[in-house]
């Protein structure tokens, strides 16, 4: 039905609800963006042909896009037909949307002139400014009128779509209305009154022009270089929607028609060993691939999937595959359903591969339902190699001349370069010498032996000298560590795989290094050592690389660079070297040491070792030992320091053989996990477990044998007997053996229902083993009675088990964080690197390192303790940096000549970064800055924030500081007695405020006996009452009266001596040496009338 004459189309009108219908109109028509195919072009009025006998015209009597806008429209019609008016509107991010439109038939006045006035009203949004209720006008750039007639037998009807009816248009007319800006419109008239308080807040905002976000399209995913180690970790980056809500908009329209741009710089070292590996894709809110996503085959191929429209997934393989080992940036461009993909190489990049890709399928691109993935994840492993900076232009599809991402740490990326064309040649000699040992390089021919006696000179003689080595002399000279390495290694038998025996080798001349470093004055031996870790490092031992990076970082013993201090630590990470990852991790989440500040980037190198940690624990091998926050400063912790011919180990032995069940159980827990001293033995571990659960009724040792049967860890596994010592454990009323009951039924009898029961019961005594085993039934879709998956219940087990010390829940929870996907752990990078970072902390390899530090100091290997100790503290761990710094306290002398830092500054310094930093790490910082150390000036007030950070951690030095700060006139900020919970209001002045920190000190202080804390109180208290006594009256009365009969008896002694009328004879010194002698008083020079209080002399200054 036709709208009457003149009138506007229904829910067109000036009411709010239809601004909104329209707006929702504007952005959810995707087709009309795009396909302009059926508008014809339009013939103005003075090219019209005479011929027609059919004609239309208009004429509008304003000019201007008005409310209701007057139009008079003039028409002859031939034959009986239907006029039709259309008002469409173009914006700068939509174009050819109608707003009006009306339509009327002619079957009577035939070839006659007509005219008739219609009165076409356009939505409020577009003429008036935005106001109360108004709240989002529109900006028009193009407002067009047509009109045209249709004859009624050729299709003209108004039942007839106006696509179909333009299209048989038998004349046709269309003129141009002037826009108006937002900002010129005329508020609307609604004849609504509002509440005072509303009108009051409209009026105050009323006049004021809005400024847009200052906001582009462009994201920098990555800047920095980022070390992929072929696993499944990598970089995970969120999108949010655009602030500014014109790119909103276009956002929203393109989801079915994604225009984009991604550039990336690669460095390959290998093609992927699997299907595929992870370059950058898209993960949606459902956990599946979206659009784009960028993959590498293991040919060398790219493999781009896109998520379509109708919920199907398609794919392409480019034609021509990545280049190896060579910077070259990747260039991939979406244009609806044509994607372009280049890749460039060369300083220049002027060397292009390229192929342009067209597809019929709509896809479907929404870059905020979701999050992307730079590398691996635990879908799939990412690429072995680097990322270089990576461009994301979100709205736009650029060539390849508008593209602007260059590679910024072109040092550092020529650097890694060299690197490998360095190691290709020591592999390659590595790689002849193996193969010519395996052919028998030992014969006469070969090698020139020095002892004619082969059997006494392979077993007492000096290494051979070989001749027969196809080696230029260049490549000799350029490697003569290395050969001299290989000679006095004096291989026999090597592994048959080429790959494991460059390897090996690195490993054996790593070990060879290192043997060299523990020596008396191992430091001293560093840059000797330097040549033959670079040699390890290149032959794939990046424990070697690790050892490097610290070297150049720290300038221990070398020339500090720390260009090759990064090149180092990226080659460890990107070996999976787990303490040159949480190097680069730590150095990320702190943005220290040139390394940018990117909590992504962080947590991407964090995970890998996390993730790596529980598996370290499991397989109990390598070089590992228990993490244990060991503190140099405490005498207490290291006594109990043992081996095992310590006095504490044979006295747990002896207690242990008695059958002391404590004793076993601790017995076996310092040899299975390598802690306080002892070597790691889990086969004389499990002996004492074994011993323990059999003689004992002990449910702890007798659940520890249990689990050791139940996995076979150093043991032939025995289920039989492991289940009935579990129960019998758990009728004892042990949680984790109820926990180990529901495991059993789990994983070996998938009875789920039993498995839930008792991992439920052990819930609720508060094992955190079995919250995350629940969350796990919830995640898998496998709890009884519940259907389907649950993401949610998961997520919120899985973060009570990692607030009960759970290293998978806690493990979860960071994954939750870093992607934000679940409504109950909001995006929150940070928090995700300290939860990842708490469990990397924890890794086996990691603690033999400190274990290592912490037995050469209890030896009295200097060097020794100060090499394993800078290894440990550059991972970022605290018990190692404030260890570290304590060894350079003690030893200024070894710190200042070896390390080319302020050792103890900047380890100090890191440690108060940390979380949970200890009061002492405060207190040092808080001395550092109160005195200035070395380039460090002094500075007040960060050294009050020092001492108030201890004193909140309960630190009575911290509140004794702080007062002998205030003693000596500083001024307390604030915000620090904020901080400290202190009233600025009710503490007004510095005596009160000294009396509450006193006084706090002295609640703190862990002595019973009278401390400094309680003996400055008591001080200050007397100080101010013998204050308010020489203030008071009485004083005056005191010394007046003394005064009066002072000079009363002097007068009266005057008196009597003139009245005895004699002259006093001078008496004669004694001669004996013993008679006293006076001495001068000493009187003080200030007054203490003319102050308010008396002035505090020596006062003691603040000590850590």
């Amino acid at each position: 039905m036709a709208p009457p004459s003149g009138g506007a189309p229904p829910c067109l009108g000036g009411r709010p609800a239809c601004a909104l219908l329209l707006l929702c109109y504007l952005n959810f028509v995707p087709s009309l963006g795009r396909q302009t195919s059926l508008t014809t072009s339009v013939i103005p009025r003075a090219e019209q042909s005479v011929a027609y006998k059919d004609f239309i015209y208009f004429t509008v009597f304003e000019g201007n896009v008005r409310n209701v806008s007057e139009v008079s429209v003039e028409y002859l019609c031939s034959q009986p037909c239907v006029v039709n008016l259309e008002a469409v509107v173009s914006s700068e991010f939509r174009s050819s949307i109608p707003v009006y439109k009306k339509r009327w038939k002619n079957e009577k006045h035939l070839h006659t002139s007509r005219t008739q006035i219609v009165r076409v009203k356009f939505p409020s949004i577009m003429v008036y400014r935005d106001d109360y209720f108004i709240r989002h006008s529109i900006s028009v750039s193009a407002v067009i009128l047509r009109a045209w007639i249709t004859h009624k037998h050729s299709g003209g009807d108004l039942n007839v779509k106006w696509e179909e009816n333009l299209l048989h248009a038998v004349a046709k007319n269309y003129t141009l209305l002037k826009t108006v800006p937002p900002f010129e419109r005329p508020f609307k008239d609604h004849q609504v009154c509002l509440e005072w308080n509303m009108d009051y807040i409209w009026n105050l905002r009323a006049n004021k022009i809005p400024q847009c976000p200052l906001e582009n399209d462009v994201v920098t995913l990555l800047g920095f270089l980022y070390a992929s180690s072929g696993e499944n970790t990598g970089i995970v980056k969120k999108f949010p929607r655009f602030q500014n809500r014109e790119l909103e908009a276009t956002r929203r329209q393109r989801i079915d028609y994604p225009v984009f741009t991604v550039s990336l710089w690669l460095y390959l070292l290998h093609y992927c060993k699997a299907n595929l590996c992870g370059i950058l894709y898209f993960v949606d809110s459902n956990e599946m691939y979206g659009t784009p996503s960028v993959f590498l085959t293991e040919e060398g191929h790219l493999h781009i999937q896109m998520h379509l429209v109708k919920g199907e997934d398609l794919a392409v393989k480019t034609k021509f595959t990545m280049p190896l080992k060579e910077w070259f940036r990747l260039d991939i461009s979406f244009n609806g359903a044509q994607i372009v993909v280049t890749t460039s190489t060369g300083q220049d990049l002027k060397n292009h591969h390229n192929q342009t890709i067209n597809f019929r399928e709509d896809f479907h691109y929404n870059d905020t339902a979701g999050y992307f993935i730079i590398g691996g994840s635990r879908y799939v492993a990412g690429i072995e190699g680097f990322f270089g900076p990576l461009r994301y232009y979100r709205l736009h599809a650029l060539r390849l001349t508008q593209i602007f991402n260059p590679l910024l740490e072109k040092q550092l990326a020529e650097q890694i370069n060299l690197y490998y064309e360095r190691c290709a040649e020591v592999q390659e000699i590595v790689s002849v010498y193996t193969s010519t040992v395996q052919q028998g390089t030992r014969r006469q021919e070969a090698c020139d032996l020095r002892n004619s006696y082969l059997d006494l000179t392979l077993r007492y003689g000096r290494p051979s000298t070989c001749r027969a080595f196809p080696w230029e002399k260049e490549l000799k000279d350029k490697h003569q560590s290395l050969l001299r390495a290989l000679l006095e290694m004096g291989l026999v038998t090597v592994p048959r795989n080429q790959n494991e025996s460059v390897l090996e080798i690195g490993g054996r001349i790593f070990e060879k290094a290192v043997k060299r470093l523990s020596s008396v004055d191992g430091l001293h031996q560093i840059s000797s050592v330097v040549p033959f870790l670079m040699d390890a490092s290149c032959c794939g031992y990046h424990k070697a690389s690790y050892y490097l990076a610290v070297f150049y970082e720290t300038g221990l013993n070398v020339p500090r660079d720390q260009l090759q201090g990064m090149l180092y630590s990226l080659i460890g990470g990107q070996g999976s070297e787990r303490l040159s990852s949480m190097n680069l991790g730590y150095k990320h989440y702190q943005g220290i040491d040139h390394y940018p500040l990117d909590w992504e980037l962080s947590y991407a190198y964090y995970s890998n070792i996390a993730t790596k940690t529980p598996l370290d624990q499991h397989t109990l091998q390598g070089d590992q030992a228990y993490v244990e926050t060991i503190r140099l400063k405490d005498d207490e912790i290291l006594k109990v320091q043992t081996k095992e011919d310590g006095d504490v180990f044979m006295w747990l032995k002896h207690e242990a053989t008695r059958g002391n069940a404590a004793a076993q159980q601790r017995l076996a827990q310092m040899l299975f996990w390598g802690q306080q001293g002892v070597a790691k033995n889990p086969e004389a571990a499990i002996e004492w477990y074994a011993k323990g659960a059999l003689e004992t009724e002990d449910p702890a040792l007798i659940y520890d044998y249990a689990i050791v049967l139940f996995k076979g860890q150093g043991v032939k596994k025995n289920r039989r007997l492991a289940l009935e010592l579990m129960k019998k454990a758990a009728s004892k009323g042990l949680h984790q053996a109820v926990n180990g009951l529901g495991w059993y039924y789990h994983k070996f009898k998938k009875n789920y229902a039993k498995a839930a029961k008792y991992w439920l019961k052990a819930e609720e005594m508060g094992n955190p083993d079995a919250s995350y085993n629940l969350g796990v039934l919830y995640l898998d879709g496998i709890f009884p009675g519940v259907p389907g998956r649950n993401q949610t219940l998961a997520g919120e087990y899985f973060h009570k088990a990692a607030q009960g010390g759970h290293i998978e829940g806690t493990l979860w929870c960071s994954l939750y964080y870093i992607t934000g996907n679940l409504e109950t752990f909001p995006r929150d990078p940070e928090k995700a690197v300290v939860w990842a970072k708490h469990v990397a902390e924890k890794n086996g390899y990691l603690g033999h390192v400190i274990r290592q530090g912490l037995n050469a100091y209890l030896e009295g290997s200097w060097h020794e303790a100060l090499l394993y100790y800078v290894l440990a503290a550059e991972t970022g761990i605290e018990v190692s940096q404030t260890n570290l710094a304590h060894i350079c306290e003690e030893r200024p002398d070894l710190a200042k000549r070896y390390l080319g830092v302020n050792c103890v500054w900047r380890y100090y310094n890191f440690s108060v970064f940390q979380i949970d930093a200890p009061s002492f790490a405060y207190l040092k910082m808080g001395d550092l800055y109160y005195y200035g150390h070395q380039n460090q000036s002094q500075d007040l007030e960060l050294s009050v924030q020092m001492y108030a950070q201890a004193a909140l951690d309960g630190d009575s030095q911290g509140f004794f500081n702080l007062a002998l700060l205030i003693e000596e006139g500083a001024k307390i900020p604030h915000h620090i007695l904020d901080f400290l919970e202190i009233d600025p209001n009710i503490h007004s002045n510095n005596i009160s405020i000294l009396r509450e920190l006193y006084e706090r000190c002295w609640s703190h202080s862990s002595e019973e006996s009278f401390s400094p804390c309680s003996l400055a109180w008591l001080y200050l208290n007397l100080r101010l009452l013998w204050g308010a006594v020489l203030h008071s009256a009485l004083i005056y009365f005191l010394g007046t009266f003394l005064l009066s009969v002072s000079i009363a008896w002097i007068m009266q002694y005057f008196q009597s001596v003139s009245a005895s009328g004699s002259r006093p004879t001078p008496a004669q010194a004694s001669p004996d040496p013993t008679a006293p002698t006076a001495s001068p008083a000493v009187t003080p020079a200030a007054d203490a009338s003319a102050q308010d209080q008396p002035a505090v002399t020596n006062n003691p200054e603040p000590r850590g």
